[in-house]
């Protein structure tokens, strides 16, 4: 299945199965619950996706030079991670979990539309989210039971380069 999201494209048509999941016909608890993009998913393992495009050339000129400053000053801070990406994980999780749709681990993949991110800033933010959510579980004590394998954290060249199977282009703007 293919998908746009302002003018990014996302193919993912080698899954066996793939869903906008943050529109509130789909989960119809947008009033209380936040959702990550799109669940994806494969044999051996279910994807949540969460999406940011501070490039979005659909942002009006005047506000594009602001928006990214201030979006990278929240991404950097942990702010975007506190207040956006776990909460959308946590509640998408929940969701899915009562609907008993999670036979399979889940992983947590973000995307951060902005190629001027290095790796350095990548990882840390993975780093942090991994400790957020909390992957492990508490200190000294492992999960029993895992609500999330893994998370990481992509910008498009990394996302692409790490997952080709499943390729994000940038459309022309209209």
């Amino acid at each position: 299945m293919i998908y746009q999201e302002g003018n990014l494209q996302f193919d993912f048509s080698q899954a066996l199965t793939s869903r906008r999941f943050d529109q509130s016909a789909t989960h119809g608890l947008s009033h209380c619950m936040k959702a990550v993009d799109f669940i994806v998913e494969l044999p051996n393992r279910t994807l949540f996706i969460e999406v940011k495009d501070p490039e979005n050339p659909q942002i009006p000129a005047q506000y594009q030079t602001q928006n990214r400053l201030q979006f990278t000053n929240r991404f950097l801070s942990n702010e975007l991670a506190l207040q956006d990406l776990v909460p959308k994980f946590r509640d998408s999780y929940l969701y899915e979990h009562a609907m008993g749709r999670l036979a399979k681990p889940v992983y947590y993949f973000v995307l951060i539309a902005l190629n001027t991110l290095t790796a350095p800033e990548l990882d840390n933010q993975t780093l942090y989210l991994h400790r957020q959510l909390p992957v492990d579980g508490p200190p000294h004590q492992n999960w029993n039971t895992k609500f999330v394998h893994r998370c990481l954290v992509f910008n498009l060249t990394s996302w692409n380069k790490h997952l080709p199977q499943f390729p994000i282009t940038r459309l022309p703007s209209a």
